[in-house]
């Protein structure tokens, strides 16, 4: 491509909105083009990062049977009524009506879609398994946009679903699926690793999913590594254990002392001169399930260390709502309580029946502890849960770096990672809700398992940023780089500008993937726009050092290493160092 007629456009200001590398540097080396909030053109150098990726997806998926498809972006809301999520998908989804007042919906992911497909072409397990995928548009309206193309509205995603008579069938896909994608991110380049993921309101119980996640300092998403048995978890699913904490073993009786004005565990603590984990914090959520009059709603009374978090998404596989959230501070009032001091001892009446008292497993029950005594300015001291409390015991707290892993004992670590891939076990919870059956060995109708497959396609493009930057920018893996090769031409000799044209040809019809800067513009301008878009290796052909060497410089974006070379040993030259780049 001759930049002379190219559509490219690159920029020295880093954008307001843009906080993390891949947004700041996308926007600035001419990738994407903001439209609207969380919604972006893909242009000419981003397009082409995409389709690379996209074709090593397909080239791995196809290699493993999947067939691909495509489905309608706009589907129809009866399917997403049929199988409940209609009332439940929240707001995330962007619903509307056709001339006729019919409901549909901009597609936020295709389970519906793609079982009503399934069950008007397949009806008996000789058919099964079958694993049919899309690489498409979908939709969603994310209460807060960020990142980019991480966090966008409107994103480009590979969807993969396969059907199965059992769930052996459906284990075998899912790892077959999990090997898939560990070829694609190693051939794309990405330092990755997978880890345990909650399903959320994909899966029911606990079925198996896990997340590929590529290692960037400024992911979004906190990931707990045990650095000596290699369990890994996403911090909203990861089971650890609190390090050693002296607890007080005394047992003392419960006494109420007065803390005046002291609502929070840090100024009760520094109050009393006592550690944090020494106090329990008590956090009142709501669980609602249903909607409109048939709406029931659970109010529980959560009781953690002082200075451990609330996992939410644990909280809400144990309640097993649709909706979780903090108690309101009206609603907490209506109880009879008092924000700041609410404790499990001596509730009182208006609260006692109505709370379903939850205690964390990392509470030692047989030490004591401070808690708010459901009065203003006071807490008691010396509460004991085995002896002065009744409830139930549940993992509720998030996991951290300084926790001890829940398997083998050793210290965990906290990392960040950009997840860029996410498989599930769905069972039989789409199939069962929409009515969805095939006749098995037996002849009997029975519900086909399933498994879903997800990869970010954008978000791939963005994580591999994230990963491979540096202070002048981009820095592409040669398997994504939108091309190969930044020849650039300075020169204002028409015999020097001849030879540039040859040499560009003679590139191209090698088959080496060469972005030609033929502008008229300065090496300064020429140098930082290179670096900016980072592609793997930087061709110069200068007027005057031609003249006195009759060689050009090759240089290599990640190493900075650069060589002379003729133009008789430039081909097999760069054919050998973008090898040496794959790992040939």
């Amino acid at each position: 491509m001759k930049l002379t007629k190219g559509f490219w456009q690159t920029y020295k200001e880093v954008p307001n909105d843009a906080v993390v590398p891949s947004h700041q540097l996308m926007l600035r080396a001419g990738l994407i083009h903001r439209s609207a909030t969380g919604l972006y053109s893909d242009l000419p150098m981003g397009l082409r990062v995409l389709q690379k990726i996209e074709q090593v997806v397909r080239r791995e998926l196809n290699r493993i049977d999947c067939y691909e498809l495509t489905l309608p972006v706009v589907t129809s809301a009866e399917l997403w009524k049929q199988s409940g999520r209609w009332a439940t998908f929240g707001n995330e989804m962007l619903r509307l009506t056709d001339r006729s007042g019919r409901e549909f919906c901009i597609s936020p992911t295709c389970e519906e879609p793609i079982v009503a497909l399934f069950s008007k072409t397949v009806r008996s397990y000789k058919q099964l398994p079958v694993t049919l995928y899309q690489i498409r548009t979908k939709f969603r309206d994310e209460i807060r946009p960020r990142y980019g193309v991480m966090r966008a509205r409107e994103f480009n995603m590979k969807d993969a679903y396969s059907f199965h008579i059992d769930p052996d069938s459906l284990r075998e896909t899912y790892q077959e699926i999990y090997q898939a994608y560990e070829r694609i991110f190693n051939s794309l380049g990405l330092e990755f690793i997978v880890v345990e993921a909650d399903g959320g309101t994909m899966v029911d119980g606990d079925a198996k999913t896990h997340e590929f996640q590529v290692l960037a300092n400024s992911g979004e998403d906190r990931v707990i590594r045990c650095t000596s048995c290699g369990y890994a978890a996403n911090i909203e699913k990861a089971k650890s254990k609190r390090s050693n904490v002296e607890f007080d073993q005394s047992q003392q009786e419960l006494e109420l002392v007065s803390t005046p004005g002291r609502q929070t565990i840090e100024a009760v603590g520094e109050y009393l001169k006592i550690k944090p984990e020494c106090s329990l914090k008590s956090l009142l959520y709501s669980s609602v399930s249903g909607t409109g009059a048939d709406a029931t709603e659970e109010i529980a009374l959560l009781l953690l260390l002082g200075d451990d978090e609330l996992n939410e998404i644990k909280l809400k596989a144990l309640l097993g709502g649709d909706h979780i959230a903090p108690l309101s501070d009206g609603a907490i009032e209506a109880l009879g309580l008092h924000k700041g001091y609410i404790g499990p001892a001596q509730l009182p009446e208006s609260a006692q029946s109505r709370l379903r008292v939850i205690f964390d497993i990392a509470i030692e029950k047989d030490v004591s502890y401070v808690v708010g005594a459901n009065q203003v300015d006071y807490h008691f001291r010396g509460y004991v849960p085995t002896r002065d409390g009744e409830g139930q015991w549940a993992d509720l707290r998030l996991a951290r770096s300084s926790d001890r892993c829940d398997s083998c004992d050793h210290s965990v670590e906290e990392i960040c990672g950009v997840e860029v891939g996410h498989i599930f076990e769905l069972g039989q919870k789409y199939t069962e809700s929409m009515g969805v059956t095939v006749l098995n060995q037996q002849g009997k109708a029975v519900n086909p398992y399933m498994g879903c497959y997800g990869l970010g396609v954008g978000r791939t493009m963005a994580a591999a940023i994230e990963q491979n930057h540096d202070q002048h920018g981009i820095i592409w893996p040669v398997e994504i780089a939108p091309y190969h090769l930044y020849f650039a031409l300075i020169s204002k000799s028409d015999e020097i500008n001849q030879l540039g044209v040859e040499i560009y040809q003679q590139l191209v019809d090698a088959g080496v993937e060469v972005l030609f800067d033929d502008r008229k513009a300065g090496p300064g301008m020429k140098f930082k726009d290179a670096d900016l878009l980072g592609l793997p290796l930087r061709l110069v052909l200068g007027e005057r050092d031609y003249k006195e060497s009759g060689k050009l410089e090759l240089r290599q974006r990640k190493s900075g290493q650069s060589l002379e070379v003729s133009p008789k040993e430039l081909l097999p030259t760069i054919k050998r160092l973008l090898g040496e780049l794959r790992g040939e």
